[in-house]
């Protein structure tokens, strides 16, 4: 009898209120069809001819960041709750307006879902001012099969056309970030998912076909920055997709992290209470933050010295923390008493508190018993133009 209780009681817990914040059943959110007169190509009528997307505002605390997240499923179903709407209410607690989309499976092919999510892009640049984002910060998610459409999406786009009708089509379709989770990414590597390539291409692809849609022999220097995870026990997927795209992300000079986690099985979503797996969703809200693209602003170098008792500090590292929470932490290693913070993880214009850590000297036997906060902290601000700082600590 108690264990019953135990579960009813549990149960009331998790359906009473969201993973972040928010009610798991409220208000119904909006549904926006993305070709309202019909979509091109479409078979039927029916709710899975009709592409669209359900609206998740970020409300009052909106940052202008927008994504487009794709439920993956094999390109043959859609897990919308835990690679839709569960992704949707994290991005929204960071200030982020997702959008969790609807786009058309098997039978249809090839390019239709690519021409639902590039669609699905340019409608929210399109519509910026009413759903009060940043066209140039609008970016798309994947999971599975739905990662390999995201890395379709940052490798396959275009700029719009500037002559169309249409004023949505005239928008760019390209991401302004990509996030992929075990993503499916080859289609001709001897670890492909062989399911996602029948369900997109059909049966008898040829090798052309399954070539140009192996995404990571197509990134160039255009592809935006990617965000990558997947876990090691992975054999749906095996994590070698993720890793092929960072090693083609880091070839081509894109700003990628990747993540691979030991533990996990394929279709974890945000890995509720796994100890470490549940970490990489908040590794996201990092990244979109060190990637300026939680805030507006053109990122700035940063450089000087560090004095410690009048004389240059030996080793250690200098943080600019921003007073404004959505820009991105700038960070350097002081060596010799002298740091550079580049402009490409420079800080955006603004106010910053500067923390200094002492890790002593590179020297054959100890210097200093451990590391050291210096104190005093100083507060900066950030120029567009040249920024020279003089940090002057004294003990």
């Amino acid at each position: 009898m108690l264990g019953r209780v135990c579960v009813w009681l549990c149960l009331a817990v998790v359906c009473g209120s969201g993973a972040f914040g928010g009610a798991v059943m409220g208000a119904e959110p909006e549904f926006r069809l993305l070709w309202p007169a019909g979509a091109p190509g479409a078979m039927g009528s029916a709710d899975a001819d009709k592409p669209g997307f359900w609206v998740y505002p970020a409300g009052a605390g909106a940052n202008g960041a927008a994504v487009v997240i794709c439920p993956g499923g094999g390109y043959a179903i859609h897990a919308t709750d835990h690679e839709g709407v569960q992704p949707a209410k994290y991005f929204n607690s960071i200030g982020v307006t997702a959008f969790v989309l609807r786009y058309r499976l098997s039978p249809y092919r090839h390019p239709i879902p690519l021409g639902d999510a590039q669609r699905a892009l340019r409608y929210v640049r399109a519509h910026a001012g009413e759903f009060g984002v940043d066209p140039q910060r609008v970016g798309i998610m994947g999971f599975s099969a739905s990662g390999h459409l995201t890395s379709t999406a940052v490798t396959h786009f275009d700029a719009g056309r500037a002559d169309a009708s249409d004023p949505i089509e005239r928008q760019s379709s390209r991401p302004s970030f990509g996030v992929l989770g075990y993503p499916v990414v080859s289609f001709v590597a001897d670890y492909a998912h062989r399911g996602s390539a029948k369900n997109l291409l059909g049966e008898g692809a040829t090798e052309d076909q399954l070539q140009s849609l192996s995404n990571d022999q197509h990134v160039t220097k255009e592809t935006p920055p990617v965000f990558l995870f997947h876990t090691s026990e992975d054999t749906g997927v095996p994590p070698q997709n993720s890793l092929a795209f960072y090693a083609a992300c880091h070839k081509a000079g894109v700003p990628a992290e990747l993540h691979v986690y030991q533990q996990g099985p394929h279709g974890v979503g945000l890995a509720f209470e796994h100890p470490a797996l549940q970490n990489w969703i908040g590794a996201v809200g990092v990244w979109l933050r060190q990637n300026a693209l939680l805030a507006t602003g053109e990122r700035q170098q940063v450089q000087g010295q560090v004095l410690k008792n009048g004389q240059p500090l030996a080793w250690g590292t200098v943080a600019l923390k921003p007073v404004q929470g959505n820009q991105p932490t700038g960070w350097g290693l002081v060596r010799g008493g002298k740091f550079v913070i580049a402009k490409s993880g420079g800080v955006l214009p603004g106010e910053y508190d500067v923390v200094v850590t002492d890790m002593g000297a590179v020297a054959p036997g100890p210097t200093v018993d451990g590391a050291k906060l210096l104190s005093g902290a100083q507060r900066v601000t950030v120029h567009t133009g040249e920024n020279s700082l003089e940090l002057k600590f004294a003990e």
